[in-house]
C-alpha cells in the first residue's frame, strides 16, 4: 500500500466513513507505524511510499591470510564475513581489517562480492587498500564505505573478499562488514 492524497472538502461537506478509512490507511503508511522493532530505518520505494531497512553487520576477528595476486577469494581457511539484507536498489557498504604484507611492495586489498537476488563480483573500484611501500609486515586499519547502486531488491548477501595487489602474504585481522540497505 502506498500514501493516499486525501480529497480536497468544501465547507459543509460531511465526512465520510470512507474519508476516515483513508485517513486511517494513510497513517498506517508513516515511518512510526511501519516501524515493528528497534533499529530499523525508513527507506523511501516510491513516490510516496516507504518500507523499513534493517542495517546489520558482521565482525571476524580471526587472522588469515592470501596470497593470490591481483584475483579476489576468499582467504585461506574462513570467508567473510558476510551478512545478508533486505535491500532495495541501493545500500552502503562498511568495511574494516587490519592489513599487512609480508612484502614491501605486495600491498593488501579488501573488497567485496553481493550474491542473491544480485550477482556482483568483487573489485579493484571500492577496494580498501594496505598500500604497498608500507613497512613490511607492519599492519594498518583500512576502512572504505562505498555506495552500492544497481542492486536488484530483495535478499542480498555481502561477502568479503580478499587479494594481494602484487605478491607476498597479505594477512588480515579483525575484519568488519556493515551493510546499511537503502
Amino acid at each position: 500500500m502506498s500514501w493516499t492524497t486525501f480529497p480536497t472538502l468544501t465547507d459543509g461537506q460531511i465526512l465520510t466513513g470512507a474519508h476516515m478509512q483513508l485517513v486511517r490507511d494513510n497513517f498506517a503508511e508513516t515511518a512510526p507505524a511501519k516501524a515493528t522493532a528497534a533499529g530499523q530505518i525508513p527507506v523511501s520505494t516510491g513516490a510516496n511510499s516507504i518500507a523499513m531497512r534493517v542495517p546489520t553487520s558482521a565482525h571476524l576477528s580471526t587472522s588469515d591470510t592470501t596470497t593470490t595476486v591481483a584475483t579476489f577469494g576468499d582467504l585461506s581457511s574462513t570467508v567473510g564475513p558476510a551478512v545478508t539484507v533486505t535491500t532495495g536498489t541501493q545500500a552502503l557498504v562498511i568495511y574494516t581489517s587490519y592489513m599487512a604484507n609480508s612484502a614491501s611492495i605486495g600491498g593488501a586489498l579488501m573488497s567485496y562480492a553481493v550474491s542473491g537476488a544480485s550477482t556482483i563480483a568483487a573489485s579493484l573500484t571500492n577496494a580498501a587498500r594496505q598500500v604497498a611501500g608500507a613497512a613490511t609486515g607492519s599492519s594498518e586499519r583500512w576502512s572504505t564505505v562505498s555506495f552500492q547502486s544497481g542492486l536488484t531488491p530483495g535478499s542480498n548477501t555481502f561477502t568479503t573478499k580478499y587479494t594481494t595487489a602484487t605478491g607476498g602474504t597479505a594477512s588480515f585481522f579483525e575484519r568488519e562488514l556493515t551493510v546499511i540497505p537503502l
